[in-house]
């Protein structure tokens, strides 16, 4: 019997800026001391800072475990669990 995957809930959590964790994580797109950008359940998310690394992955959790000095987090398009949709109304009735 095949298991139904539920979506996950995405949550982004740090303590002094030096410790993260992030759910709802479905994919890493690249990373290094300076950038990490994933794909989450909410869309790309870009984590730009210092002495970042990743501590611990597990991508069937959607879990991702993160250390080093985060400076700015930053959300890029809307992911499948967002409800605001890309471009305006009338620009989509038009096309």
């Amino acid at each position: 019997m095949e298991e139904k995957q539920t979506p996950k809930s995405h949550k982004l959590s740090f303590t002094n800026r030096r410790q993260g964790m992030i759910t709802g994580v479905l994919d890493v797109l690249s990373f290094d001391e300076k950038l990490v950008v994933l794909q989450s359940q909410c869309g790309v998310l870009t984590l730009k800072g210092e002495e970042m690394h990743v501590k611990q992955l597990d991508l069937e959790k959607g879990e991702l475990e993160l250390t080093g000095k985060v400076d700015q987090v930053i959300y890029t398009q809307d992911g499948p669990g967002s409800r605001k949709k890309s471009g305006n109304v009338l620009k989509r009735l038009f096309q």
